[in-house]
């Protein structure tokens, strides 16, 4: 259904670092990047996710109850994208563990990153 999702960020380069970081464990590779912006994606695809440059534009910033879902290959990855999270400036609001309340095999781990984006790491 979706095709592609767009986050503003404040410091284009500081939030290319950390996405480096935290999406590596998922597979999830930078696939372009430009003066106001970095696209994500599988090595060798299009982009599923880019940063924007916001430069101060509210309405491209983070809204309360949004949060972004990325698909983990093992728990392993979740565990890994948690752990590069926090070591990359990020706030932990949900270890890595079973979310019961989901399904008894949904295993995912929740961040806030430098922006206030809600991420998510999730394996089912």
């Amino acid at each position: 259904m979706i095709s592609h999702l767009s986050l503003g960020v404040r410091d284009l380069d500081s939030a290319g670092s950390f996405y480096d970081a935290v999406l590596a464990p998922l597979g999830y590779v930078r696939v372009w990047t430009a003066d106001t912006a970095i696209g994500y994606g599988r090595p060798g695809g299009n982009d599923k996710l880019a940063l924007k440059l916001h430069g101060g534009d509210r309405s491209l910033g983070p809204v309360p109850g949004f949060h972004l879902a990325l698909a983990a290959p093992d728990q392993a990855a979740v565990d890994a994208f948690h752990a590069e999270a926090l070591r990359a400036g990020a706030e932990s609001v949900g270890e890595p563990g079973i979310r019961v309340q989901y399904s008894p095999t949904f295993y995912a781990a929740f961040v806030l990153d430098p922006d206030g984006h809600k991420l998510e790491a999730v394996h089912q």
